[in-house]
């Protein structure tokens, strides 16, 4: 068995925004780099295959794939943010395979967990719309894909500074796909309040806690403590897939949070714990976010080393007067759906 799984390929450098966009090459890049000059003993680097058509449309509709697949080869625009070059429709078909594969070789075993460095990222991509920098939702299509490979319960933890509106999207209304989201809120894209809780069937799995910016790794310790991983051991998940952000770094440009790269490393060991505590230890990243270069890829190498066999003791503790009271909110709406919330 492979220990640590990760899948990235020299394709996801060709998708490029334009010169001065934050989701540039360089990310990728620079953490492949540092990979490769502080190796980590336990990983294995391979290429992944695309998604199939199938696996894209259990997701998103089929007027989105369509307009998607029409601009491939073609530089253009869907929103101010949201931009292509020749190679991006191909990148992100590539992207959306890669966190299948992650899927595929943890939950048979083939990796103990994996972590799927891609570009373009994927969690504010909607079943009918790309926007903010995503054209496909790789962490949605991740998880159907784990459904049906028989995990009964999925969960989603997203802890890139921005809401995952459309991972929200689409499992609004289900309960086989748990979806937590720490964010900066109020922020782009204006979804994630403590009240967005899930509808219908779905009520009660959706979990968001937004917090202020200035947030730091003792806050997003305290989120972890007193919500996110309470919730998550009652639900007892057959795979834990994170959204794996890391615009929450001190040094980010576009976030206003101050967290660590300790910080990153300290959530992805008490995540890791929850899946060997309830699944085997099936984890799989999906990297999302992060736009410093530096705190990027020292982040995501201090999570590769965590995930390698390397453990991050302890939250920082205490918690500033706003975050506790974001964290009061979000336990009120979700208590009626988790009793243990008011333990």
């Amino acid at each position: 068995m492979t220990q640590t799984l990760l899948l990235t390929d020299a394709l996801f450098l060709q998708h490029d925004p334009g010169p001065e966009h934050p989701e540039c090459p360089a990310r990728l890049a620079r953490i492949l780099s540092l990979l490769d000059s502080q190796p980590i003993p336990g990983t294995e680097r391979r290429a992944p295959r695309p998604a199939t058509d199938e696996e894209l449309a259990a997701v998103h509709s089929p007027r989105l794939l369509e307009a998607l697949k029409g601009l491939r080869g073609k530089s253009t625009s869907l929103d101010p943010d949201t931009a292509l070059s020749p190679d991006s429709y191909d990148a992100a078909v590539l992207a959306a395979g890669a966190s299948v594969q992650a899927v595929e070789e943890v939950m048979a075993g083939r990796a103990r967990n994996a972590f799927a460095l891609v570009r373009p990222p994927g969690h504010h991509a909607e079943p009918e719309q790309a926007m903010g920098f995503c054209l496909l939702n790789n962490a949605a299509i991740a998880a159907e894909a784990a459904r049906r490979l028989g995990a009964q319960r999925v969960l989603i933890f997203d802890w890139d500074v921005h809401h995952g509106n459309g991972t929200q999207a689409a499992f609004w209304k289900r309960r086989d796909v748990l979806y937590m989201s720490a964010h900066q809120f109020p922020y782009y894209p204006g979804t994630g309040a403590p009240t967005e809780i899930g509808e219908g069937e779905g009520l009660g799995y959706t979990v968001n806690c937004g917090v202020p910016g200035g947030s730091g790794d003792a806050d997003y310790g305290a989120l972890c403590e007193r919500l996110f991983l309470p919730v998550a051991r009652a639900w007892r998940p057959d795979l834990v897939i994170i959204s794996a952000g890391f615009d929450a770094h001190r040094e980010d440009p576009i976030g206003g949070m101050v967290v660590t790269e300790r910080g990153f490393a300290a959530m992805c060991t008490a995540f890791q714990q929850l899946a060997r505590e309830f699944c085997g230890g099936r984890l799989v990243l999906l990297l999302e976010g992060g736009y410093s270069l530096e705190g990027l890829s020292r982040s995501v190498h201090a999570c590769v080393e965590v995930m390698a066999g390397r453990r991050e003791e302890h939250f920082v503790e205490g918690v500033s007067r706003d975050v506790a009271d974001a964290l009061r909110r979000s336990r009120e709406a979700l208590q009626p759906h988790w009793p243990v919330l008011g333990q």
